[in-house]
């Protein structure tokens, strides 16, 4: 049996949990288990064991228990290898489920912006088939109905169910006047309700929202191209934006794939110049806008070789001017003035980020500086729209003009 979690810390309340419950039983002595702190197993050497497991997908390869309680997926996201490490477990389960062996998760609520194994479960075809067993008490709340003391009550009433030590009165107080946790937080953790973070810069539903898959890309079109680039860390990413109706597309992405045996990867320069090179042979790029660290001298060059009146640098640490484009792109979100064609890394990018109050104004940026969750197609979506602006207020778009013929 194996209890697993994101660190072995987090399994100790459900390992401290199960050792309660076979002290008050005759397990030690029926059964000669050895309730031990880290592991639970039997004290004449017999095969057989409880013990904790966290994320590290490849070392668990392989195994085959016949039990396995994945706790608080919620938390079990790409940054953590969560995803990996629980595909592993089911997978060892499921090649000895016709002997009985089961597996089970517990979680929280999940913020949709993290695509968890809680999401991933939740949304699959296992469960809307009912294959998968998921069961949930959700209490009937909504962001917008927080204040209102006899919703948050009953809320919790249906979200506790027979969990009578819970203490309604507190924390329905806590959830009316503790201004100091978002929102998002008191409908998940407490209300269990699917809530995306409140310094999310964009919700999922916005996003998709602006999907037209109706009017693909075509070569010779006029676009925009927005260029963020890196060497090792972040990712380096080419998105183009058609300039008559602001519709995104990536043109390319090249992400650290984190695989430890190439720990000295780099983005292959070679590859992102033929990227840029297909792009103004393919299409017309009328604006291109590139944010210059660790590739000012390409830029320079492209420069040169396309027209010192077509790329241009964009400094994306520049507050004042990127709180504008921030702006722009995000308002045209909202009223849906910009499309995109439902890439999916795209996708993954822009609801990655985050916002962050500067005096000038609000910009995006990771979860937190280490973070594995890369923004960076969001960065070169804002800089393709913005160069799209730009390039429209320059004279460049060109409409074609119908022939009207009458009688």
């Amino acid at each position: 049996m194996q209890i697993g979690a994101t660190a072995l810390d987090q399994t100790e309340q459900t390992m401290e949990f199960i050792r309660g419950l076979l002290s008050e039983s005759p397990a030690e002595k029926e059964y000669g288990l050895e309730i031990g702190k880290s592991i639970i197993q039997f004290k004449n050497g017999k095969p057989g064991t409880i013990k904790p497991k966290a994320t590290a997908g490849r070392t668990n390869e392989g195994n085959r228990p016949t039990f396995a309680l994945m706790d608080e997926v919620h938390h079990w996201v790409g940054s953590n290898g969560g995803p990996d490490f629980y595909q592993v477990i089911k997978r060892n389960i499921e090649k000895t489920a016709s002997a009985g062996s089961r597996w089970v998760t517990t979680t929280n609520a999940y913020n949709p912006n993290e695509d968890s194994v809680a999401q991933q479960i939740h949304e699959s075809d296992m469960v809307r088939q009912g294959f998968w067993l998921y069961d949930c008490l959700e209490g009937d709340i909504e962001h917008d109905e927080l204040r209102d003391e006899a919703k948050v009550r009953a809320a919790l009433k249906q979200a506790y169910g027979d969990a009578v030590w819970a203490d309604i009165d507190g924390l329905t107080r806590t959830i009316l006047h503790d201004r100091t946790t978002p929102d998002s937080t008191y409908l998940r953790f407490f209300c269990n309700r699917i809530a995306e973070s409140s310094d999310g810069w964009m919700s999922r539903s916005e996003w998709l929202a602006c999907l037209d898959d109706q009017e693909p890309i075509r070569p010779g079109d006029q676009i925009a191209v927005g260029f963020d680039g890196s060497i090792r860390g972040d990712a380096t990413g080419l998105v183009g934006c058609r300039l008559r109706d602001g519709k995104l597309f990536v043109l390319g992405l090249w992400e650290n794939p984190r695989d430890p045996n190439n720990p000295d990867w780099e983005v292959d320069v070679l590859a992102v110049e033929a990227a840029v090179h297909r792009a103004f042979k393919t299409y017309k790029v009328e604006w291109f806008y590139g944010d210059p660290p660790y590739w000012q001298e390409n830029l320079g060059r492209w420069a040169l070789e396309y027209g010192d009146d077509y790329v241009f640098e964009y400094w994306t640490n520049k507050p004042t001017r990127m709180v504008q484009a921030v702006e722009r792109f995000r308002t045209a979100s909202m009223v849906q003035d910009l499309k995109h064609d439902g890439d999916e890394d795209l996708t993954r990018h822009i609801l990655n980020a985050v916002t962050r109050e500067v005096p000038q104004g609000i910009l995006i940026t990771k979860d937190s500086p280490r973070s594995k969750k890369k923004i960076d197609l969001a960065v070169c979506a804002v800089l393709a729209f913005e160069a799209r602006a730009d390039a429209i207020a320059d004279g460049r778009l060109r409409q074609r003009r119908r022939r009207v013929v009458g009688f």
